[in-house]
């Protein structure tokens, strides 16, 4: 590996663009790689294409383009065989890639990723939700790899056809399904890791946020084929947790007290499993209970943003990285 070009899709990140290049450019300098800084502009308002330009990267402006579609212009441009893609309001640590050149030189990983974490100033629910997806091992292997910080070689990306364009979200599941199916082994590192300094300041924020994710399950599985079902296995169980929500308020305006009590409890049961695995192994009470909650709140999300996608209406979003 002699050089390696790192793709960043950007709307509206001038708060963290500087930051984000700065350790991008650090961590190809530390494991000796020549570096090239590639931003896509996604229209932004702000002065994030004027700073990205500053701070050495090469913007390229490609208004009202999706996600995938911005990383895919990004790798087109690219110079390198060897491809990195980040969000634009993350700081990956100094030996990010170092560790990457690692895995290669043991023939271990063909896709590479590091696990994210938050600032310690950010709201607990931020913390808690990021926490949720820490890997369970030091080295863990997976199907798909999230795009917050991807590395892989461009014939790989190539072999694939690259990001899907038309999908809203969810590109990077699709993409690593992709790889999956032809062999790319997988590996995620929960240490050391990145951090997200976007993180949600408010939860009007969190809220959005999770109704634009919980949107894509139906146009994911018709990009992955029809015969997958799989992939509806979260929504669906999203809008099954509505009946005892729903029976828990009637029950509770019909004065029916205790039946409104027992289908409440019953409604916050698969919020509290799913919160279980996920922090089991932190053996962290206070992180069970706030994840408990807030599955709780995200299976609500799901179960509506699944309705409205069978309508054809989604959460609009501009594509950010």
């Amino acid at each position: 590996m002699n050089g390696i070009s790192i793709v960043i899709p950007m709307f509206d990140e001038a708060r963290h663009i500087t930051r984000t290049l700065g350790a991008a450019r650090a961590a190809a300098d530390a494991a000796g790689l020549e570096c090239e800084l590639i931003v896509v502009d996604n229209g932004s308002r702000d002065e994030g294409p004027a700073l990205a330009e500053a701070a050495g990267a090469r913007v390229l402006h490609h208004p009202g383009l999706p996600i995938g579609a911005l990383r895919n212009r990004g790798a087109a441009a690219a110079r390198h065989a060897w491809l990195a893609f980040l969000d634009a309001d993350i700081e990956v640590p100094l030996d990010w890639l170092q560790q990457w050149q690692l895995c290669n030189e043991r023939g271990d990983v063909g896709v590479f990723a590091l696990a994210l974490d938050t600032p310690s100033q950010a709201p607990w629910y931020a913390r808690a939700w990021q926490r949720r997806s820490l890997p369970a091992v030091a080295a863990q292997p997976s199907s798909w790899l999230p795009s917050a910080n991807l590395c892989l070689t461009r014939e790989a990306f190539e072999a694939v056809g690259g990001f899907d364009e038309q999908l809203r979200t969810g590109e990077d599941k699709d993409l690593g399904l992709r790889l999956h199916r032809l062999g790319a082994s997988q590996l995620m590192l929960r240490s050391p890791r990145v951090l997200h300094w976007g993180y949600e300041q408010c939860w009007a924020e969190w809220f959005g946020k999770e109704l634009w994710r919980q949107g894509s399950h139906l146009q994911l599985m018709r990009t992955q084929g029809h015969g997958n079902w799989r992939l509806l296995r979260f929504p669906l169980l999203a809008l099954a947790n509505w009946l005892p929500t729903l029976l828990a308020l009637s029950a509770g305006a019909l004065g029916q007290f205790p039946l409104a009590l027992m289908a409440a409890l019953l409604s916050t049961a698969p919020a509290l499993l799913l919160s279980l695995r996920q922090s089991a192994r932190q053996l962290d009470g206070v992180l069970t209970v706030q994840l408990w909650f807030l599955h709780w709140l995200r299976l609500h999300i799901a179960g509506g943003a699944f309705l409205l996608s069978l309508f054809k209406w989604t959460a609009r979003r501009p594509a950010r990285g």
